[in-house]
Formats: structure tokens, C-alpha cells, sequence
């Protein structure tokens, strides 16, 4: 039997374009469509569609939520180039048992981690 499979989420904002910008120069996207109307973001399998409702406020009132989080190869280049940036941290790069993890605030209000897992907690999570 086949199984679903999580591969996309919808990311809606009263400024798609300002938000996908974001997303693109802080977290550099494998793929980003040309298309305006559908403003997909390609990380890995998983993609990120990015969209204008009329539903929702400017700023995201619940935060935590639902959290994005990006693997990343280097967490502390990526926090860097974050900051150069001039993104809000929650919570900066912090060691957690050899894995590096921080929360930045994107424009809209939403959470979004960035995940350095050590090799042993990818071992074990690979595990199962």
C-alpha cells in the first residue's frame, strides 16, 4: 500500500514577494520558480509554496505554532550569512549535545530553525 508523502506546504502572507525574498537569500533554495504566480522554493524533496490569502493577518499571531525547520550542512555559516542579512533571532545558535540549532523570525512572524545535527544524532535518528 502506498503511503502518503509530506512534500509541500503552503506559506501564505499578505506579501508573498517580500517573504520569498527572504526565504531565498537566507536559506538559498536548491530551485526557486520564475513563475510570480507560484512562488515554489525547492529544499531537497520538500517544497515551499509561497502565497498571497486574503485570511490572514500581516503578522503571524501564533508563532510557535508550526516551526520551519531547515537542515542545514553548516549552521554556523548559515546563521552568519543570516545575520549579515539582518534577521531577528528567538534564540541564537546554541549547542544542544553536539547538534547546533537557531530560531530566526521571518518577516511575517513565522519561526524558522535552522538544524545542524551531529553525526550522532543523525545516526540515531536514521535508526529509527
Amino acid at each position: 500500500m502506498s503511503r502518503p508523502v509530506l512534500g509541500s506546504i503552503l506559506l501564505a502572507s499578505t506579501d508573498p514577494a517580500r517573504l520569498r525574498d527572504w526565504y531565498v537569500n537566507a536559506l538559498e533554495p536548491e530551485a526557486v520558480s520564475e513563475d510570480d504566480a507560484y512562488r515554489f522554493l525547492r529544499f531537497g524533496d520538500f517544497h515551499v509554496l509561497i502565497d498571497r490569502r486574503a485570511d490572514v493577518s500581516d503578522r503571524n499571531p501564533e508563532p510557535g505554532r508550526l516551526i520551519l525547520n531547515f537542515d542545514v550542512p553548516d549552521a554556523k555559516a548559515t546563521a552568519a550569512r543570516m545575520d549579515g542579512l539582518g534577521v531577528t533571532w528567538l534564540a541564537g545558535l546554541e549547542d544542544r549535545d553536539g547538534s547546533l540549532f537557531a530560531t530566526a523570525i521571518d518577516p511575517d512572524g513565522n519561526y524558522v530553525q535552522i538544524i545542524e545535527l551531529s553525526p550522532k544524532h543523525r545516526a540515531e535518528l536514521e535508526a529509527g
